[in-house]
């Protein structure tokens, strides 16, 4: 991860950097930690001859030698390739076993091959996948997400980027404004509006680093202010051009960052005052509970999207709508020039999805699910809290329900400026190896662990184990 770091801190000027760093407690040797990350970069190498030889082959016929570009984005000098996994592990084309705490970054957060997704995903096969024509299991789909989100309306995508973009242009065509709002340091997928940072040296709005190819520059589209910074958010407000909102109740991506107290409530009026509507992003939130953030914390977003997770790792997303913007949505639509709206898509709310989408919800994503893990991910940030305290440590751990994450600052970030100025390239990308090469992994743009339905208590207190035995290391003590 240490080109992350030098991305986002090559916009921060060395005396911004300096200020953040935290008083410490514990030094970290930083030539010690040379020296481990070199060896567990051996031992990567070592335990994964087949990974590399298929790394090999494939840059000669996959661009960058992976399907997708963020494959390449782990810590070793190429990633693993898988074979198979079940339930909370996988295994790799090297026989090895991994206990798996990045899920897919969500995909699979129902862990892998749930059987009773499996079985109605089967079945479905055999019967068709896709007709452009609904199905009664989309009836069943609408009324669950109902019952769990609180908004009346739902429609279908592939994935949560697609039902972001789509409920962006619901929301300008029925504000008739064309700005959108973001969190600095925010992530929607690829959302063109939402590829962008506040500069808090000139003020403005710029491209996000790293985004590549951008048709309009994203200051001409987007406002954006800190999280948790309801002063911020309403001068940005103010100025009545904002369609919509777009957030995360918690920011994820750029780590786990909770709102503070009454945030919510006084942004949600916020909007209302200033006329712009609100679309929450439950992605990744959704490990929150069964009916995400927004139910756990009764939330009334004009808009929600959740994509992921909820097909069981199936490509699949929702977006759910308000009663007011579904009167405004059906009187500004015309029926004869819907599939030329740019909302909608030929294998949107295709019947596998549906099929899949149904049965995680009644079963994998049911709210015993959430019962369960909840409690082990609380047993996971305890271990880590309690060896970051007996050794003295300037870092810090963060849960939200089913996920927590450690950070290397004594004190949790409060907004994305925060969060950017306290990584840590090298001491990330040695806990990531180090976990790695003794069969466990995490999530790879943070150091974030996320519970499968059939995680174990003992898989917890393997990764405690694992999590002292690296700090020892780092600091040269029994």
């Amino acid at each position: 991860m240490a080109h992350r770091a030098e991305s986002i801190l090559r916009h921060l000027s060395p005396q911004e950097t300096k200020a953040q760093e935290p008083s410490r407690k514990t030094q970290i040797d930083r030539s010690r930690l040379k020296q481990l990350l070199e060896k567990e970069e051996k031992m990567f190498l070592e335990r994964h001859p087949k990974s590399r030889e298929l790394f090999e082959r494939a840059k000669k016929s996959l661009l960058g030698g992976v399907p997708m570009p963020w494959q390449v984005r782990w810590a070793g000098k190429f990633p693993i390739f898988v074979t198979h996994g079940k339930g909370q592990y996988f295994w790799d084309v090297d026989g090895h076993k991994y206990l798996d705490l990045c899920l897919g970054d969500t995909g699979s957060m129902c862990g892998h091959a749930p059987q009773e997704s499996m079985d109605a995903i089967i079945d479905q096969l055999r019967k068709g996948t896709t007709f452009m024509l609904p199905s009664e299991d989309s009836i069943a789909v609408g009324e669950e997400l109902q019952k769990r989100f609180g908004l009346p309306y739902w429609q279908l995508a592939l994935t949560a980027t697609d039902a972001n973009r789509f409920s962006i242009r619901l929301a300008r065509t029925i504000t008739n404004r064309r700005k959108v709002l973001v969190f600095n340091w925010c992530y929607h997928g690829t959302v063109d509006e939402a590829f962008a940072v506040y500069d808090p040296k000139t003020g403005k709005t710029e491209p996000r680093p790293g985004n590549l190819g951008y048709g309009v520059n994203p200051n001409e589209t987007t406002r954006v202010c800190e999280f948790n910074d309801l002063a911020a958010l309403e001068r940005e407000l103010a100025h009545r051009d904002v369609a919509v909102v777009l957030a995360e109740p918690a920011m994820t991506n750029i780590g786990i960052i909770h709102p503070i107290p009454g945030y919510w409530e006084k942004a949600q009026a916020l909007c209302k005052k200033y006329g712009s509507l609100l679309i929450i992003d439950e992605t990744h939130t959704i490990c929150a509970g069964p009916g995400g953030y927004t139910a756990e914390y009764n939330l009334k977003p004009d808009m929600l999207v959740i994509g992921k997770t909820i097909a069981s790792g199936l490509p699949a997303a929702v977006y759910g709508v308000s009663e007011e913007v579904a009167k405004q949505v059906l009187k500004k639509v015309e029926t004869d020039s819907i599939d030329t709206s740019g909302i909608g898509g030929t294998l949107a709310g295709n019947v596998l999805s549906l099929r899949a989408i149904k049965a995680t919800l009644s079963t994998v994503l049911a709210k015993e699910t959430f019962t369960r893990t909840i409690p082990l991910a609380t047993r996971f940030n305890d271990g880590v809290q309690q060896i970051i305290d007996k050794y003295n440590l300037p870092w810090s751990i963060t849960q939200l329900g089913n996920r927590a994450e450690y950070w290397f600052c004594p004190t949790r970030p409060i907004n994305g400026y925060e969060a950017v100025t306290h990584a840590d390239g090298d001491l990330d990308r040695y806990m990531h190896l180090y976990c790695l090469n003794r069969g466990i992994l995490l999530t790879p743009f943070h150091l974030m662990a996320l519970i499968a339905p059939t995680t174990t208590e003992a898989d917890i207190d393997y990764h405690t184990k694992v999590f002292l035995d690296a700090v020892q290391s780092l600091v040269g003590k029994q």
